[in-house]
């Protein structure tokens, strides 16, 4: 006589593959596309390079009062940038993992909209030119995320986000600034 089992996990081949099944569980689609901002996208590229995952950053302006939607990229280890000159300053990787445990970390409160922020600035040396870079804002609050929830492993520093439960706490705080965006127009 057989018995039905637990449902197993899928068998995964390699460090990206683990990468996508983490990053499903909390992917929220287009939830927010109704929203009246100005709409871009944030583009995180994952890489696995050497047994390890590496986000690939670019060096480039800001843009403000405007709703940002991050989405990690997976792209092939081989992958050579060939960025625009006049948009892109630069290119290079980060570990994945340095935005748990970095060797240079500072963090600011802010108050935004009428909510306290904490703001992560990662001071990161690349170890292929020795240039060092500061991953600062939403760009390194959202490396946080992206680390977290792939490595399933804490910060060694304090987050915004609640650690046991990232969808709702960071979709909260979401909700938080649209209301007191939305309210000023």
């Amino acid at each position: 006589m057989s018995r039905l089992g637990l449902p197993q996990e899928p068998v995964r081949n390699s460090l990206l593959d683990d990468a996508k099944a983490r990053l499903r569980k909390y992917d929220i689609g287009g939830k927010y596309s109704h929203l009246p901002y100005n709409k871009y996208s944030v583009l995180l590229p994952l890489v696995a390079k050497e047994g390890k995952l590496h986000l690939l950053f670019t060096v480039r302006s800001e843009k403000t009062d405007t709703l940002i939607t991050p989405f990690v990229g997976l792209i092939d280890h081989n992958f050579q940038a060939q960025p625009n000159p006049a948009e892109v300053k630069d290119v290079f990787l980060v570990p994945l993992a340095y935005f748990l445990h970095p060797q240079v970390h500072d963090q600011h409160y802010v108050t935004r909209l009428g909510h306290r922020f904490i703001n992560h600035i990662f001071e990161y040396t690349n170890p292929e030119d020795g240039v060092t870079y500061q991953i600062k804002g939403m760009t390194a609050n959202l490396a946080v995320l992206v680390a977290f929830i792939i490595l399933e492993k804490k910060p060694t520093f304090e987050v915004q986000f609640n650690l046991n439960d990232v969808l709702a706490s960071s979709e909260e705080l979401f909700l938080k600034v649209h209301k007191k965006a939305t309210s000023r127009l």
